[in-house]
């Protein structure tokens, strides 16, 4: 019965942020700066392009950086268990 009773605050916060999610508005997940949408959106292709790049580019790293965190947290998980 252990088992059941510490699942069940798990599933209350699971659904807590799952109404939260749901409850905020959806302008909330578009912000941007209009200043910088039309300073981006006057320029030349070139200038889109080189913007889009960077973009990923800096994407990458902490992408990287999370998923190798995860990665040694997975391998070390029960190594104090023991």
């Amino acid at each position: 019965m252990s088992g059941r009773n510490s699942s069940i605050p798990r599933t209350m916060k699971r659904l807590a942020v799952g109404v939260i999610a749901c409850a905020s508005p959806v302008v909330l997940y578009a912000q941007s700066c209009a200043m910088c949408y039309q300073s981006v959106a006057a320029s030349g292709a070139r200038s889109i392009h080189a913007l889009q790049s960077g973009i990923l580019i800096l994407i990458f790293p902490p992408a990287f950086i999370c998923v190798g965190i995860t990665i040694v947290a997975y391998r070390r998980r029960n190594l104090y268990n023991e």
